[in-house]
């Protein structure tokens, strides 16, 4: 796809594996200069490597986004580097946890917060340049149903669904779109679901047959809608949370 990416900068949290990678590496494909941060510094270091290799520019960053002042010093270095921000895509989770009150926190903190936190802090940016994009990845277990995921991710998860709705109103007439992506069940290598296939494969078999498309999921496919949505070909499109499922979610059924 060309979709005049070309030159504008976007920032990715959670970027250095699985989803939060594909979704970096789609927009270099397209021309973007790209922005990410994680935990994990060598997994961090590759994907910063390969995205140099399409000839844009790339800052990353190790950051804990449910660390407030680590955030938003990371925000400003990516913003200092790349020079704007047209396109924020909040990716970062923590992936579910326990459902106590660590869990809950955990989850609160870095799904939810670093996600609203962020936006607060490049909207101006955003502003600035005439308008532009936010993107929440939600997921079709807190978005669309309610008691399929742990408690506290299906809840973040659904919260930001609400939040982007919310936002998409308040911010439409500065010419910023702000839209959710809820990937359904998404393997790749050395995520959630690998590891379900190879330590629960009855569980991976009975989720892959509840796919009306019989399989599950790429980071790839998640990526290809997050970058049309950061586009101006998805110039009308906003408060939309959009579910990318092979039509998993039951309100397909």
């Amino acid at each position: 796809m060309k979709l005049g990416l070309e030159g504008r900068g976007v920032v990715v949290t959670g970027g250095s594996r699985g989803i939060g990678r594909a979704i970096a590496l789609a927009f270099a494909d397209e021309g973007a200069h790209v922005a990410i941060c994680a935990r994990g510094g060598e997994a961090l270091k590759e994907t910063a490597d390969l995205l140099r290799t399409r000839g844009v520019e790339v800052f990353a960053e190790t950051c804990d986004v449910a660390n407030a002042r680590a955030l938003e010093a990371f925000l400003e270095m990516a913003y200092g580097h790349l020079d704007r921000i047209d396109c924020l895509v909040n990716n970062a989770s923590a992936l579910g946890g326990s459902d106590d009150e660590a869990g809950w926190e955990r989850s609160i903190e870095i799904d939810l917060m670093a996600s609203v936190r962020a936006t607060w802090k490049v909207v101006p940016w955003l502003e600035a340049n005439g308008g532009g994009s936010v993107i929440h990845i939600s997921s079709t277990l807190g978005g669309f149903e309610a008691d399929l995921g742990p408690p506290a991710y299906a809840t973040v998860k659904g919260a930001l669904v609400a939040h982007s709705k919310m936002l998409a109103v308040a911010l439409a007439g500065r010419n910023i779109r702000v839209n959710c992506v809820a990937p359904g069940a998404i393997e790749f290598p050395g995520g959630t679901w690998d590891g379900i296939k190879q330590s629960a494969p009855a569980i991976y078999e009975r989720v892959r047959g509840m796919i009306p498309s019989g399989r599950l999921g790429t980071p790839e496919e998640v990526a290809n809608a997050v970058v049309f949505l950061a586009s101006d070909a998805a110039s009308w499109i906003t408060g939309v949370a959009l579910a990318v499922d092979g039509g998993q979610h039951r309100g397909n059924h």
